[in-house]
């Protein structure tokens, strides 16, 4: 369901496509851009167009942020090139008479900015091609739903908000019925968006729910991921609904995960690279060793958020300990499939990862693992939370923070200016966060201290 720029140039004749948003994301995950003329950005197709190179270091709120080399008030904010992949042109289905591409992010020279997210996933899928390897994955990502609009929300401050469910509905068909109308509407959306849907279902908390869409190879399912979250949101705003990816929304309530399944595969035979006539192969081995060995060193970009750490609670089907398993949902990967399915599954990453980062830093340390030949550690049976001997997840941004911004691996992987970026980066929200007075410290000693 991606479109051609022929299909583009006649839905334009016709009548049918208006607008075509001109996209990329920033550090945050978040689709950033312009909303061109259709016929205009046809003419224009082959130029693509400028933003200003702040985006890439702004805060949540969109201020220009201190501290960086990459932009800042002494170098003047200029601006960065935007680069339509027109691979991933395609219907904004659910918008009206929209059409969507991603860019790339460059400079003026036609270089790629190194700090960019897709730039980054990019390098890595590279270091793989060189070994004649290419990565597939599928995002598994959750997301709560409110019955108050984003504007109400606000309005009351993000607090006493209406679930849309009112038990605990994980696979629940009855309650999942209730959300169908939403639910319903985004999978033919995002289906018609050229993103193929395999299921929806609900989750662990009370609202909480989960759209699977199809694997595909690591780019496409980094593009279709953030997407995806945008036009859920735009989905549910215009249904006078809201959804949130925060990775732990509420204290009462389960967290939202965004599970990463990923294989390796040969890609001029396309195999599965982990998969040896039927069992797993060396490559496979070493890539989970290595994705194993590396969390505490590139957990700030699985868990790139203060927020983040609130969702590594024991028995709380998050993992908190660094441990692999058979099937087992208790530890922080999980070896699934068989075959051409064989696949490792990262449980660790939460729902408000930036997908691109989480990809890359799953390769990267993949990569470690084969380069260096590791070996795994034995496999957890049983219970992982209540398991000795083995490493928690880092329990703080600033601890994942400092672990990134020491790390050789990630330097290595990634270069200086990336991890440094990044690293300023985790630093600005850990500054804000202290600085901010929250709804808990108000009810503990407003009156009783």
């Amino acid at each position: 369901m991606t479109m051609t720029v022929d299909d583009l140039r006649s839905a334009v004749a016709s009548g049918d496509i208006a607008t075509v948003i001109v996209a990329f994301t920033d550090v945050y995950g978040r689709l950033l851009g312009k909303r061109f003329d259709a016929a205009f950005f046809c003419e224009s197709i082959e130029d693509g167009t400028h933003a200003c190179d702040y985006l890439l270091t702004v805060d949540m709120e969109m201020e220009p942020t201190a501290g960086y080399r990459f932009a800042s008030w002494d170098q003047g904010y200029g601006d960065v090139h935007l680069a339509p992949d027109l691979t991933t042109l395609r219907r904004a289905a659910w918008t009206d008479r929209t059409a969507i591409v991603l860019c790339d992010v460059d400079t003026d020279a036609h270089e790629p900015v190194a700090v960019a997210p897709r730039s980054i996933l990019r390098r890595q899928m590279q270091r793989l091609a060189e070994r004649g390897l290419v990565a597939r994955a599928a995002s598994e990502l959750e997301f709560f739903i409110f019955d108050d609009t984003y504007r109400e929300a606000h309005a009351k401050g993000y607090a006493d908000l209406q679930s849309a469910g009112w038990y605990i509905e994980d696979y629940h068909l009855l309650q999942g019925s209730r959300v169908e109308p939403f639910i319903g509407a985004a999978r033919a959306s995002l289906a018609a968006s050229g993103i193929p849907v395999e299921t929806s279902k609900g989750e662990w908390g009370r609202g909480q729910h989960e759209i699977n869409i199809r694997y595909a190879d690591v780019l496409e399912m980094a593009d279709r991921h953030a997407i995806m979250k945008h036009a859920m949101k735009e989905l549910a705003d215009a249904m006078g609904l809201s959804v949130t990816f925060m990775a732990k929304p509420t204290s009462e309530e389960a967290g939202s995960s965004n599970h990463i399944h990923l294989s390796l595969w040969d890609a001029e035979a396309d195999t599965n690279a982990f998969d040896a006539a039927g069992s797993e192969s060396d490559l496979f081995r070493w890539f989970l060793a290595g994705w194993v060995r590396y969390v505490p060193d590139l957990m700030a970009c699985y868990a790139p958020t203060v927020n983040s750490y609130k969702r590594y609670l024991d028995a709380s089907w998050a993992p908190t300990r660094i441990a692999w398993s058979r099937d087992n949902r208790t530890a922080g990967f999980r070896v699934v499939g068989s075959g051409p399915g064989l696949r490792i599954e990262n449980r660790i990453p939460g729902a408000d990862c930036n997908p691109y980062l989480a990809y890359a830093a799953s390769i990267a340390a993949g990569l470690a693992g084969i380069e260096q030949q590791l070996e795994p550690p034995p496999a957890v049976e049983g219970d992982a939370y209540g398991a000795t001997g083995l490493e928690h997840v880092p329990r703080t941004l600033d601890e994942a923070a400092a672990n990134f911004r020491a790390s050789d691996l990630a330097r290595s992987a990634f270069g200086d200016d990336v991890v440094d970026h990044y690293a300023h980066f985790h630093d600005v929200e850990v500054a804000a966060c202290r600085a901010a007075v929250t709804d808990w410290e108000r009810a503990r000693y407003f009156e009783r201290i």
